[in-house]
């Protein structure tokens, strides 16, 4: 148990020696706020350990050597005027209250190392973060309005941008929700989609509810809308149009095929017998069985329905505004109705697995020229959206 005791004992020095050269390394590189960060955490599970003294002195010396840093930057940044300087102007006065705050719950910190306890200044930073912080908000949203001013759909996405940032730093400033509403808006590129039949034929009222039906597309992304329908105040600067220019209908098709079944089967067992006819028996009294096998026949009588759809068009790309074509994609699909049963005559075991389904199947009334178009069309749905998802504005 004593040597237990030693080990474990050795392991927590090597642990403590461990995170001090941690420690130390973070300050000698400069990377002060690592070396704060780690100091606390252990000085947070007992200050007063023995192990962690260590800790005290460079907790200190980091702590004054960031502070330091910090004010040099602040002075510096302070001779600029311009929006970078003031965010990092108050986020700078933000580090410096958070270092105190973290180390603040600790003190007082006695160092048996340096005979004395921590040494930490602390200033009050609540009028710098308030006049830093006021300077920082009044530049996010002047640089908002430069944006907006621009009157450019990129220009409106960058100020909605700046007045999210400033929305995060002070929410309900000034007018900044009606501000971002506008630049959300005025920074949507609005898509008008239309379907167009040059087909000569009726394309069902509610495949184009389908197609137009946006909201099963999982299309609309933050700056992209699509729209079926004109609406009131948008203007269009995009438009997607899909034209139907062929749909071709096959004729109903009844075919039937007849066909010949053979098959040697196993029709039970029977005794084996000798030249007189008697039953052969085996060693123990018992009659000696056989498999009887006999041949079945059966004609079978198949018969298919078909029906076909094709529709083909294309996927058209404009610019509204300029009354240009930007590009075209092709689209089509075929869907075909296809039924199959059978009837047979004579031995059913003489049929084949496939020829017992088709028996299980009856003839059923062929889809009318509507339901053929609409079901091809729901494969039309999906060709279309993949078109317009690998193709965003």
């Amino acid at each position: 148990m004593k040597v237990i005791y030693i080990l474990l004992f050795s392991a927590l020095i090597s642990i403590s020696c461990n995170s001090v050269k941690r420690t130390q390394k973070f300050v000698s590189q400069g990377n002060y706020d690592e070396a704060i960060e780690l100091a606390t955490k252990k000085l947070q599970k007992d200050k007063n350990a023995k192990e962690y003294d260590s800790h005290i002195r460079l907790l200190e010396e980091a702590f004054l050597k960031a502070k330091d840093e910090d004010m040099r930057h602040l002075a510096f940044l302070k001779k600029g005027n311009n929006l970078h300087g003031a965010k990092e102007i108050y986020y700078t006065y933000l580090d410096l209250q958070a270092r105190q705050n973290l180390i603040r719950p600790l003190l007082p910190l006695y160092s048996t190392e340096m005979g004395r306890k921590a040494n930490f200044v602390f200033s009050d930073y609540s009028n710098d973060l308030y006049v830093a912080k006021d300077a920082y908000l009044k530049s996010l949203y002047q640089e908002a309005l430069g944006y907006i001013q621009r009157n450019t759909k990129q220009d409106y996405r960058s100020a909605f941008n700046v007045l999210c940032e400033l929305d995060e730093v002070q929410p309900n400033y000034k007018d900044v929700y009606q501000l971002k509403d506008d630049a959300h808006f005025r920074g949507t590129d609005f898509v008008f989609v239309t379907i167009n039949n040059h087909t000569g034929q009726i394309i069902p009222f509610r495949l184009e509810q389908d197609l137009l039906n946006f909201n099963t597309y999982g299309l609309d992304k933050f700056w992209t809308e699509y729209h079926s329908k004109h609406e009131k105040g948008i203007n269009y600067d995009l438009g997607v149009d899909l034209n139907f220019q062929t749909i071709q209908i096959s004729p109903e098709r009844v075919s039937d095929k007849q066909y010949n079944r053979n098959q040697r089967i196993n029709d039970g067992y029977d005794y084996r017998r000798d030249r007189a006819g008697n039953i052969v028996r085996d060693s123990l009294g018992n009659p000696i069985k056989v498999e009887k096998f006999i041949n079945v026949t059966a004609t079978i009588n198949i018969t298919t329905q078909q029906k076909s759809v094709f529709v083909g068009g294309t996927v058209v790309y404009k610019d509204l505004n300029k009354r240009q074509q930007l590009n075209s994609f092709p689209l089509s699909s075929e869907f075909i109705f296809e039924n199959i049963f059978a009837t047979y005559r004579g031995d059913k075991r003489a049929l084949t697995g496939e020829d017992l389904n088709f028996l299980n199947n009856h003839f059923v009334p062929f889809p009318n020229n509507e339901q053929m178009v609409y079901d091809a069309g729901l494969d039309i749905k999906e060709h279309f959206k993949e078109i317009l998802k690998d193709n965003a504005f």
